[in-house]
């Protein structure tokens, strides 16, 4: 069923299980967000980067495009509203369905009736919001429809395409990223909605510091401001809205990431990648944001003992020990508490020094593997303890070492075809500038050198 927030005048119902609702724009009991909404282009506030002179959505918009759009970016950013202003501008007619609550006879119900209109000479735009909860099924339901331009489908996602919409639908559309709202984007997104009179009328004095907070906790996201905005007001008993009465109002910013979506590759890989480069504050950010969006912690704690190895290695191999023990922490005492363990460990290693000698150690290995050099085991090196060993000649004059006084002594280890082939290089940063000349000597001992 749509919602029909954002229906274009004349739209016709489909069927009475999903009748189309008239726009409530200038309903003063609709919500501040919904009264707000950009009527025009000129009022659409941010994406320049794609509403600038003869841009494809501009050109679309304008009705001089043909192409089905993929809108994707955070929430609060247009995306519906774009999709509106579309429909509008080009005079085609407008439906619009949901991807949470319709299925497949819904959308085949909207192409049906698209197909009609088309014979009669009107074409129909097909706004999906929140497209990428579209099963495979539901999505491949579309193909025919966009490929033969019976409907003109805009749908609305803010995770990555890539992840959540299927390669046929992608390359039949052209995919457009909205970014989010700027601070200076989202007061003037504010300011507007004090003064118009489809807004609060100028009826509430909000101070700068509240305006600013206000700001702050929308984290670029439109409809959260004006949110945020309307509850303050709808607290004040004098017409006042100041930092103190938003704080009472609004609980706190949502934290945007969507454990099943980009954001939550997003935030893992910048997490990830702030530990590598050893910006411990930018670490602890991450951390902090995966922890209060309900995160997984063991998820933490898995990518954690990986970067200790990865990003650390031999450089400090206590860092393992630090990760692998947040990890049980983890298991063994549970949230909130274990945030500790995982800030400890998230310092630890965020402050090592670093080493990629592991993971090179072993990709180079990994890759001899591959390209099949993988020769017979030295007969030395063989099992000898099954009855018939000894006749094929396994374990016969292996030397062990700790019969020799340091320890190690030359003895060929490798296959033939790898003899002399050295695969772990380590640095000269932390532990691993002692482990260096130790390797060096080893190798010199063992091959005889």
């Amino acid at each position: 069923m749509s919602d029909g927030l954002f229906d274009a005048p004349g739209s016709e119902a489909v069927s009475e299980e999903f009748e189309v609702i008239k726009p409530t724009t200038g309903d003063r009991f609709a919500p501040l967000a919904v009264r707000m909404r950009p009527r025009t282009l000129d009022e659409v506030v941010g994406q320049e980067h794609l509403l600038g002179p003869g841009s494809p959505l501009r050109r679309l918009i304008e009705g001089s495009g043909a192409a089905s759009v993929l809108l994707y970016g955070p929430p609060g950013t247009g995306k519906t509203t774009l999709a509106s202003l579309l429909s509008q501008a080009t005079g085609r007619r407008f439906e619009a369905l949901s991807a949470l609550s319709a299925g497949v006879k819904e959308v085949r119900g909207v192409i049906d009736l698209a197909r009609r209109r088309l014979t009669a000479g009107e074409q129909t735009v097909l706004f999906i919001d929140e497209v990428h909860r579209f099963s495979k099924t539901q999505q491949d339901a579309l193909l025919a429809a966009v490929e033969n331009r019976i409907v003109l489908l805009v749908a609305a996602t803010t995770e990555n395409p890539s992840f959540s919409v299927v390669s046929p639908l992608l390359s039949r559309s052209l995919v457009l990223q909205l970014k989010s709202l700027s601070a200076d984007d989202i007061r003037l997104v504010l300011t507007r909605a004090i003064a118009d009179p489809r807004g609060l009328a100028g009826e509430y004095k909000v101070t700068d510091a509240a305006l600013d907070h206000i700001i702050r906790i929308a984290g670029g996201d439109a409809r959260r401001s004006l949110t945020a905005l309307e509850a303050s007001a709808e607290s004040s008993l004098d017409g006042t809205v100041d930092v103190e009465l938003v704080e009472a109002s609004v609980d706190k910013a949502a934290v945007r990431y969507d454990r099943a979506g980009d954001q939550h590759y997003d935030v893992i890989s910048a997490f990830i990648k702030s530990l590598r480069g050893s910006d411990v504050d930018a670490a602890l950010h991450y951390l902090a944001r995966m922890i209060s969006a309900g995160e997984d912690p063991r998820f933490i704690a898995r990518r954690l003992m990986i970067q200790a190895s990865e990003e650390v290695g031999m450089a400090d191999p206590t860092a393992l020990q630090t990760a692998v023990a947040a990890a049980q922490v983890v298991q063994l005492v549970g949230m909130p508490e274990a945030q500790l363990a995982l800030t400890q460990a998230t310092i630890h290693i965020a402050t090592a020094p670093k080493s990629g000698a592991v993971v090179k150690g072993i990709g180079a290995a990994m890759a001899d593997i591959r390209a099949g050099k993988a020769g017979a085991v030295p007969p030395h090196l063989r099992d000898g303890h099954y009855a018939g060993a000894e006749k094929l000649g396994n374990a016969k004059g292996y030397k062990y070492p700790h019969d020799h006084p340091d320890g190690v002594l030359a003895q060929q280890y490798p296959p033939d075809e790898l003899v002399g082939t050295d695969y772990y290089h380590p640095t000269d940063h932390g532990y691993e500038r002692e482990v260096g000349p130790r390797v060096t000597k080893l190798r010199r001992i063992v091959r005889g050198k």
